[in-house]
């Protein structure tokens, strides 16, 4: 496997995981105990998950960056890094958070943001 698909798979992958850590915990009212977690119960759970984020964040990273060996620049990986994160928050939201709607704005906003990747890797 070629070293930009494995950057991008891991960052796929550690986005995934930040996402469950940032806005997983807005859905504990709705499972039992969790419900009562005080705010560093959640701060302490939350961090939990996201060190397997960083365990993959970093990695995805190393592999991708030009300066070691990878196909991407700084400001590429960045920009994908952001892409990456919307489109997994996208899923996220529409699977777990059923009662969120994606409006016109949030659509134009996401094709902005599709065309930063565009012009960012155009040479």
């Amino acid at each position: 496997m070629s070293r930009g698909l494995t950057s991008i798979l891991l960052l796929i992958a550690s986005n995934s995981f930040m996402t469950l850590a940032w806005y997983g915990h807005l859905k504990f009212k709705e499972y039992g105990r969790l419900a009562d977690l005080g705010l560093w119960a959640v701060i302490l759970i939350s961090w939990g998950i996201a060190l397997f984020e960083y365990m993959l964040q970093v990695p995805a990273n190393r592999i991708g960056y030009t300066g070691y060996g990878g196909p991407f620049t700084l400001v590429q990986l960045k920009v994908l890094q952001e892409a990456i994160t919307l489109s997994v928050f996208v899923g996220f939201s529409v699977i777990f958070f059923k009662d969120q709607y994606f409006t016109t704005n949030h659509l134009i906003g996401f094709v902005f943001l599709i065309l930063a990747v565009y012009f960012i890797f155009r040479r």
